[in-house]
């Protein structure tokens, strides 16, 4: 079996455990396939460069071009619109969503110094972090990177940034998750829609694939990811627009499980935000369940445009 990977480290760690699993699952070999993505090529901002669909686009080609069986995604990557010929076959459980910190001197958000330096890549992060600062009564400047793990640390290392902000699932991904000085708390730092998730993608045609594929998804996942993603959609912005979103679940007194969904918009200044959330009961059944994860992402970005969020939103894709 031939699975289509980004290049990157972190993507072949996370590809690799996929493809471990789907080994466990159906005795099969699988075979990591490395196709490089504009998004890996370009140097400019995502922000720039449209953000969305960057680092799928090419692994779709190979998919319909028969190139290669399977894809694994970074969920956060995968633009809100499905293509009718594949299929989103798994979705496995999710690693931590949040985001993590890498300080100098062990430092966490709070302890940086006034005007600390801060990179990311992020629109999202840029406008949570510059917000966050101002209620911290401080100003910090938020520095444009991109580059892989090493890379961005690397400038912390130097010295020439004071922090970093990276995913959490990317840094357990490739064994350095003890280098982050602070999991940022989903209180104050809201990650992207589908962030610490994989999508696992095969044509739609290959039933049996899918099927088999099927076996490594988590329902949970998609369902807090379903929901994640309407919102996004809804407010029709990309993966590069300043949203932060996400689900999650606890049991009641009356052993009903409910979802909650928090999201959050806001200018990359950190001047003004939107920032709401809603809960619902999830239902026993797989269908009413999906259907009512898309109800919660719907209103909630319905409240958020009601209070606002169209206009704090730098990328718009229609």
């Amino acid at each position: 079996m031939r699975l289509g990977t980004r290049r990157s480290r972190l993507a072949m760690a996370q590809s690799g455990q996929v493809a471990e699993k789907i080994t466990e699952l159906t005795g099969r070999r699988v075979e990591l396939v490395e196709i490089t993505t504009y998004g890996d090529v370009s140097k400019e901002q995502l922000a720039q460069i449209g953000g969305t669909g960057v680092f799928v686009s090419a692994l779709r080609d190979a998919l319909l071009a028969g190139e290669v069986d399977l894809a694994v995604h970074s969920l956060k990557d995968l633009p809100t619109a499905q293509p009718e010929e594949l299929v989103v076959a798994a979705m496995p459980p999710r690693v931590d969503p949040r985001d993590a910190l890498v300080a100098r001197d062990g430092l966490t958000f709070a302890q940086l110094p006034d005007g600390a330096r801060v990179g990311t890549g992020s629109p999202r992060r840029m406008a949570q972090l510059a917000s966050w600062a101002r209620a911290l009564g401080r100003e910090t400047e938020i520095v444009p990177i991109r580059g892989n793990v090493d890379t961005r640390i690397g400038y912390v290392r130097s010295g020439e940034l004071d922090a970093v902000v990276l995913a959490a699932a990317g840094l357990t991904r490739v064994g350095r998750i003890d280098e982050a000085t602070e999991l940022l708390d989903p209180h104050e730092i809201l990650p992207a829609p589908g962030q610490g998730a994989l999508a696992v993608e095969c044509v739609a045609s290959s039933t049996q694939l899918a099927v088999q594929l099927g076996k490594l998804d988590d329902p949970f996942t998609r369902l807090a990811v379903t929901a994640e993603r309407t919102l996004l959609a809804r407010l029709e912005a990309g993966c590069s627009a300043p949203v932060g979103a996400l689900a999650d679940f606890w049991v009641n007194e009356q052993d009903v499980t409910e979802m909650r969904l928090r999201g959050v918009v806001g200018t990359t200044d950190g001047s003004t935000q939107v920032q709401l959330s809603t809960t619902g009961s999830v239902p026993a059944s797989a269908d009413e369940a999906t259907a009512q994860s898309i109800l919660l992402g719907r209103d909630l970005a319905d409240a958020m445009l009601a209070k606002g969020a169209a206009g704090l939103m730098g990328e718009r894709a229609h």
